[in-house]
């Protein structure tokens, strides 16, 4: 159980990229005074919850619905996964949305895509496949999630004092390490749906 917890974990937390979030945050709410960028942390955080937590309760329904067998999606979920992680990899997750000033920041790009982007929405949907796991692990997953999102809640609300200890290059070096992370989880999640069984065929010492 526990290492389905970590597992469960680490793909959110790397998915969610809270590390990612902050620099993007910070960039985005420079100009706004402390109260304000504190709200507007705290809406972001709620949409991306009740846009997480939908695809938890129903992600799955739908997808059967429309006939679409889990297997598939832990396949096309692995491969988008590890274009995410590609993209982290490169820097392409630190370039900060531009667009009309007047728009709600907490919405977008904050909530989505940000945080509930395609990616995280895709891991919690294969991390609570009805056919694999229990109500009470899907639960588990579900605390997980909601564990990622508060700790995303409060560095946003620490951004300032935490860019100015670590800087945005340290940052930076902190995508690339969770991007890593990421494509290493991703691949896991492709054999995982291929049944195929990571080094099974090496040679035993």
């Amino acid at each position: 159980m526990l290492a389905k917890l970590f597992r469960d974990f680490m793909l959110i937390w790397t998915t969610v990229d809270p590390i990612g979030n902050l620099a993007i945050f910070s960039g985005l709410t420079a100009s706004l005074p402390r109260a304000e960028r504190n709200r507007v942390a705290r809406r972001a955080s709620i949409y991306a919850a009740l846009i997480l937590v939908g695809a938890v309760v129903a992600g799955q329904v739908i997808l059967d619905a429309m006939g679409i067998h889990l297997l598939s999606l832990k396949l096309a979920g692995g491969l988008i996964l590890f274009v995410f992680a590609l993209k982290m990899l490169f820097g392409e997750m630190e370039t900060e949305p531009q667009g009309d000033p007047n728009r709600d920041i907490a919405v977008f790009p904050l909530a989505v895509p940000s945080i509930a982007g395609p990616g995280t929405i895709m891991a919690v949907i294969v991390l609570t496949d009805n056919d694999v796991y229990t109500v009470p692990e899907q639960a588990e997953t579900a605390v997980m999630l909601l564990l990622v999102l508060f700790i995303n809640y409060m560095l946003l609300r620490a951004s300032e004092p935490i860019l100015k200890v670590i800087g945005r290059q340290g940052a930076s070096i902190l995508v690339r390490v969770m991007g890593i992370i990421l494509a290493a989880l991703s691949v896991e999640l492709v054999m995982s749906a291929l049944h195929i069984q990571p080094w099974a065929s090496l040679p035993k010492p």
